[in-house]
């Protein structure tokens, strides 16, 4: 019997100080209900989890994001319902005032009314706003610039291509209104760089001209004051639309068109329903206008489905990175309980057998009574 160094005390208080750190790290593990609760407990699996619950938290987001877009989508459908039915109303009155049984006296106070209808669509288009920011105005349609300060891209449609178009010549002529006439203008164009080989002008309404092609090309572009126009630059940047984020990674993005609503685009800023004769151009003028709109709405629509979709499959894919992700961190507390139950007894029963260790020294006074 040895008294100077006890080895059974330093075995069992080595095998206490173990059970103890594997219980200590146990208790964490059921006080947080996760099996990783620091980095050295699974170093790959701590990084896996976390990029997944990097998506996790930016799919929530960008579903979130859709849902926004979709707001949007019905807040400017809405005001362009309304602009719809009032286009529909001055459409009815063009019908009315084109009808020989009237006069034009009764002309006059259908164009009151008209008028009204026209600035009530300007302040619609004005006062129609998310979060601060105008939707109708054009804010959120593709841009489009030229090397011309007197002509200005109104419009261009989704199927014409970004990129530079070349205006050769354009020649027109201006009614004392400062609009051009569409009956007496000597406007032509000839096609350049980049327009589709059977490109001409289709319509003139007010200061909107009108390049039509192929494969549904169409660019309306506002001009003003000068007549002759040469070699004019036209480029189109394809972007502008308002950029919804809907996805958890870069590039993951919506861009939701918005066409802008104005009377000069929609071609109805000189209707006149004063005489029998204007108001039955005013017909043709209603027509191209409704179709614009509906266009638009239309394609608001296509953007709502889109979104929703779009909010569903979020959905899915959310769920099953969480499941991903539980099943990597989350703790089975049924089986971790039962570990800890053997890691306390074998914590109680290595303090008893260091307890009997410490003992054994003091056997040795009784060889020396």
């Amino acid at each position: 019997m040895k008294i100077n160094f006890n080895a059974s005390a330093v075995i069992a208080n080595n095998s206490l100080q173990k059970n103890d750190k594997r219980l200590q790290q146990s208790l964490e593990r059921l006080s947080a209900g996760l099996k990783i609760v620091n980095a050295k407990d699974n170093p790959s699996g701590l990084a896996m989890a976390k990029r997944m619950n990097a998506q996790i938290e930016g799919i929530t987001m960008a579903t979130q994001n859709a849902g926004d877009g979709i707001s949007v989508v019905e807040i400017a459908d809405g005001a362009m319902a309304e602009i719809h039915d009032m286009l529909q109303r001055i459409n009815e009155l063009a019908v009315k005032a084109s009808t020989g049984t009237i006069t034009d006296d009764d002309r006059e106070l259908i164009q009151e009314e008209v008028d009204q209808l026209k600035e009530e669509i300007e302040r619609v288009v004005a006062d129609t706003e998310f979060n601060g920011q105008t939707l109708l105005d054009g804010t959120f349609d593709l841009k489009g610039y030229t090397n011309n300060v007197n002509m200005k891209v109104a419009y261009y449609g989704d199927k014409v291509s970004s990129g530079e178009y070349t205006i050769d010549s354009l020649s027109v002529v201006y009614k004392g209104d400062g609009t051009i006439d569409p009956d007496t203008t000597k406007a032509s164009f000839t096609g350049g760089d980049g327009f589709p080989e059977d490109a001409e002008i289709s319509k003139i309404n007010g200061n909107i001209v009108t390049i039509t092609g192929s494969d549904d090309f169409e660019m309306k572009l506002n001009v003003s004051q000068v007549v002759n126009f040469t070699d004019v630059k036209v480029n189109l940047v394809g972007f502008g639309a308002m950029d919804t984020q809907i996805g958890a990674n870069e590039g993951q993005q919506l861009a939701i068109r918005i066409p802008a609503i104005t009377l000069d685009l929609i071609g109805i800023t000189d209707v006149d329903l004063g005489t029998e004769e204007s108001a039955t151009e005013g017909l043709g003028k209603m027509n191209d206008a409704i179709k614009y709109v509906s266009a638009a709405r239309s394609g608001l629509g296509a953007y709502q489905n889109r979104l929703e979709h779009t909010i569903n499959s979020l959905d899915i894919t959310n769920e099953n990175m969480t499941a991903a992700y539980s099943r990597i961190m989350d703790l089975d507390m049924a089986e971790e309980m039962t570990q800890y139950t053997t890691l306390q007894v074998l914590s109680q029963a290595s303090t008893s057998m260091l307890a009997q260790a410490n003992e054994r020294p003091s056997q040795v006074l009784q060889l020396l009574q």
